[in-house]
């Protein structure tokens, strides 16, 4: 078998890579996607994102491939290690560039280790670590770190001697509702009569939500939508954010089935004044952006969480990821739901307090989960 290290995605043929991803289509992962990134110039040297993605060919054909950056900070990881660094530091040693396998600034969970149905990935995670090991040895690399695998990656990791770590996210669950009635039917008074009251104040303030994928994509709603990002990312962090204006220019060429934008406009002008971007896929829903020109009671609410439960629902999507962080979340009927990371450290000693954090961690992630879930709207059976 023979690894190949790739500067770019485009190195590698789309069939081949597009042959490795799973049947539910999982957006982040697909070609399309990650060359996007690449020829937007929203990852690359300048972003500190520089890609290396890893194939392993058996036989002159691809059977695996792992989306790979080199990186020289931690930045758009959402799996925090920043303690980590200041301990290597403190030690004389060096921890960046790290390897990370992840989707630049997307912590979606979905599989990280792409392979062919005729392999199995206990077989393949040695091989690709031999890899890792070697290429950071001649390079001063200090580690390896995959964010957000899937559950059932995590076997072959830990076998492979990985450390592995749990985190939590909260994730909305479709349990077959008829539509969004039927799913505040199952909240408690107080929590449905809140919802409720939030859900009304866009038809006070005159404003109404379209849904928009596919073929109802088009560049002007694409613009729109990018003037709210630009601007929610200034007023927020004082930056353009990163993806870049091209970005958003050339993704309905290629992503269009994968995207859904939802648009808020004024009824009475037709003006189109916020809205938030999804990404989906067969089975899931996953929210990525919000941006707004000017200040709308709850409407934040509404565009980013109550209409992509909605939009679920009426799609049949099982699940539906609206991003890290926000407890007021859990109110709104986003279940608390443990997320896992994998980790290779280079350095013996390191790899063993890590191994031991790590472990300790998870007692807390899992209080946590625990205590949070205390606090969902949900009638008690």
């Amino acid at each position: 078998m023979k690894i190949i290290f790739n500067k770019s995605v485009s190195e590698i043929k789309k069939n081949d890579w597009d042959s490795l991803i799973p049947q539910n289509e999982y957006p982040f992962l697909k070609y399309d996607f990650l060359n996007l990134l690449e020829s937007s110039n929203s990852v690359g040297q300048d972003s500190g994102w520089v890609p290396m993605h890893l194939t392993l060919e058996d036989k002159d054909k691809i059977i695996a491939a792992v989306p790979l950056y080199l990186k020289n900070h931690s930045q758009g990881e959402f799996v925090f290690d920043h303690a980590w660094a200041n301990a290597f530091y403190q030690h004389g040693l060096d921890y960046y560039p790290k390897l990370v396998s992840s989707i630049p600034h997307t912590p979606a969970t979905g599989p990280r280790i792409l392979i062919k149905n005729s392999y199995k990935l206990k077989e393949i995670v040695p091989i690709i670590l031999d890899a890792i090991k070697s290429i950071s040895e001649i390079n001063s690399i200090s580690s390896w770190h995959i964010l957000f695998p899937e559950e059932l990656e995590l076997d072959a990791y830990q076998e492979s001697s990985l450390s592995v770590r749990k985190n939590a996210q909260f994730i909305w669950f479709n349990e077959n509702y008829k539509d969004f009635d039927d799913y505040l039917d199952s909240f408690r008074a107080r929590h449905r009569k809140n919802v409720k009251k939030e859900r009304e104040k866009l038809s006070q303030q005159n404003l109404e939500i379209n849904h928009y994928s596919g073929e109802d994509l088009n560049q002007n709603l694409m613009d729109n939508f990018y003037n709210f990002y630009l601007s929610t990312n200034l007023k927020r962090s004082g930056h353009e954010g990163y993806l870049t204006e091209n970005f958003f220019k050339q993704a309905i060429n290629n992503l269009s089935q994968n995207i859904v934008l939802m648009m808020a406009t004024e009824k009475s002008s037709g003006r189109i004044v916020g809205g938030s971007f999804f990404f989906k896929d067969k089975e899931n829903l996953y929210g990525r952006y919000w941006g707004c020109l000017e200040e709308f009671d709850c409407l934040h609410f509404e565009c980013c969480y109550y209409q992509g439960i909605d939009y679920c629902i009426k799609n049949n999507l099982k699940k539906f990821d609206p991003g890290v962080q926000g407890e007021h979340k859990i109110k709104r009927g986003f279940k608390p739901t443990e997320t896992f990371s994998a980790h290779w450290i280079a350095d013996e000693r390191f790899r063993s307090a890590i191994d031991d954090f790590v472990i300790r961690e998870e007692s807390h992630i899992r209080k946590y989960v625990n205590e949070a879930k205390k606090y969902l709207p949900f009638k008690t059976i």
